[in-house]
């Protein structure tokens, strides 16, 4: 394990130039402090985790102090942003701090979120508060831990910095790590812009540095375009499967990685609603849970508009059109594996169709109540869940439905079920009102809670002694919480 002075840079992205970036110090938090860290990204950077509580700590990424191999730099790009094309966008409180690789090679970069404003701040004053930045440290080590492709997060920092919201509020910044920040919106902005040299050059650099396998296609670029699709069906996919809801799939939101990115104003569904909206900005409705599938097939096709000066336009299609059976077969086999199932049948999307509609129209708890099919063999499982349906003939005939595909599924003990089941059905997710307490909690400078969630929900999988408190249905205060872009 290394100390913080260890940490070996390569900033590979800074070495594109200021056509790319530009370079941008961060400004200070005033007495910077620890919230929380995770020990999980630390080792990523191969940080000995006890480092977090030292006061260098802080003031690192506090922006106090800065390693003097590492460049920070504020990207540039832009996106549509509910549909519409922004010209130009970019890191307008966020810097890229540099990129370190670990021993086993792998790069991460450091990207510092209310770092203070840069070139791209567009009339912001380039903070982030608390409870944004708790809401997103939260948020992308619980995904991670269900096993959904996101960003990590190695620490929050708060601070006295006051900053003006809605009310006034208190500073932070929130350290995330990845592969890459490059975006969708990064190509757009090349595209749109006319600069074919430099859009050629980041083409390159994100084919050599992230999809190297992709060179020993006939196709390069293609073929790395083809990987995007695919890994943002997975993605996708996922996020359906286990409730997830982004909330702003902007084309700038996109990590070219295909891994959740750009944490604002998400949810986890508590009562499953397929017509769930989790951004209370967005009036029409445009990343509503349902909308997340069709919406991610145009933010691919905007991404392929910008790859016309590389690919042709009838193979971008043809790749485009991989996205749509790719995502209904991921989303499949998801949900069978959270019915118990370990074998495929041509009903299947039938029956999950048929039980999303009854979950639809009583109002069931999308996480509890996959979880609580598992505690138990089938035929007990759905007479102790039949009470949460309003329709009792409709659920019973689903049930009757699905005893039977489970008699047919194979020869397995109950046992077996039951770990297997509970292994993909989580008991705990990061329900909002639970995030909205341990806000308030450090809001007022208890951040115990924010740290007890954390590592709650590090083991989503696994019930953990004394944490019944979060495997919880919330309170009705906690269903109509609304979350907007203020951060």
């Amino acid at each position: 394990m290394k100390a913080l002075d260890e940490l070996t840079f390569d900033n590979r992205f800074a070495r594109l130039g200021d056509a790319f970036s530009t370079h941008v110090l961060p400004e200070p938090l005033d007495a910077p402090r620890l919230v929380v860290a995770s020990e999980a990204a630390m080792v990523l950077l191969d940080l000995d985790p006890a480092v977090a509580e030292t006061p260098v700590f802080a003031e690192l990424f506090g922006g106090h102090k800065l390693w003097a191999e590492a460049e920070p730099r504020a990207m540039v790009y832009s996106g549509h942003q509910f549909g519409g094309y922004t010209p130009q966008l970019g890191d307008g409180r966020g810097l890229l701090l540099g990129e370190v690789y670990n021993e086993a090679g792998e790069h991460w970069d450091l990207h510092l979120k209310g770092a203070g404003m840069t070139p791209y701040s567009r009339m912001g004053d380039g903070r982030a508060v608390l409870r944004s930045s708790i809401r997103e440290f939260l948020a992308s080590e619980a995904l991670h831990a269900l096993g959904i492709p996101s960003s990590r997060a190695l620490c929050v920092i708060g601070s006295d910095t006051p900053v003006w919201r809605e009310k006034q509020e208190r500073g932070a910044m929130v350290l995330r790590i990845a592969p890459s920040h490059i975006r969708f919106g990064h190509f757009e902005y090349f595209y749109y812009t006319k600069k074919p040299e430099q859009q050629a050059e980041l083409a390159e650099h994100v084919l050599n540095l992230h999809y190297p396998e992709c060179r020993e296609q006939p196709e390069p670029y293609l073929a790395m375009f083809r990987e995007i699709v695919e890994r943002n069906a997975e993605l996708i996919a996922k996020w359906q499967a286990y409730g997830f809801c982004h909330g702003v799939m902007n084309t700038d939101n996109m990590s070219i990685l295909g891994i959740t990115f750009d944490f604002g104003p998400f949810a986890f569904l508590d009562d499953f609603d397929a017509h769930f909206i989790c951004n209370h900005s967005d009036h029409e409705g445009r990343y509503s849970f349902s909308n997340q599938v069709p919406i991610g097939q145009w933010n691919l096709s905007a991404l392929a508009q910008a790859l016309t000066p590389f690919i042709s336009v009838d193979a971008l299609k043809e790749a485009l059109g991989l996205y749509l059976p790719l995502y209904q077969a991921n989303y499949l086999d998801l949900m069978r594996r959270r019915l118990g199932l370990t074998t495929a049948e041509d009903d299947d999307q039938a029956l999950v169709e048929r039980l999303l509609k009854l979950m639809q129209n009583s109002g069931v708890d999308y996480t509890l109540f996959f979880r609580r099919l598992g505690d138990e063999p089938a035929a007990l499982a759905v007479t102790r869940l039949r009470d949460d349906f309003v329709d009792l003939a409709g659920f019973d005939a689903w049930a009757e439905q699905y005893k039977a595909r489970v008699a047919r599924d194979g020869d397995y003990s109950e046992e077996q079920r039951r770990a297997r089941m509970h292994a993909v059905n989580p008991l705990y997710v990061l329900r909002n009102y639970l995030a909205q307490n341990a806000i308030a909690a450090a809001e007022s400078g208890d951040y115990s809670e924010v740290r007890q969630l954390h590592e709650v929900l590090s083991k989503p999988f696994e019930e953990q002694a004394g944490m019944e408190r979060y495997a919880q249905r919330p309170p009705d205060w906690g269903k109509h919480l609304e979350i907007s872009c203020s951060s």
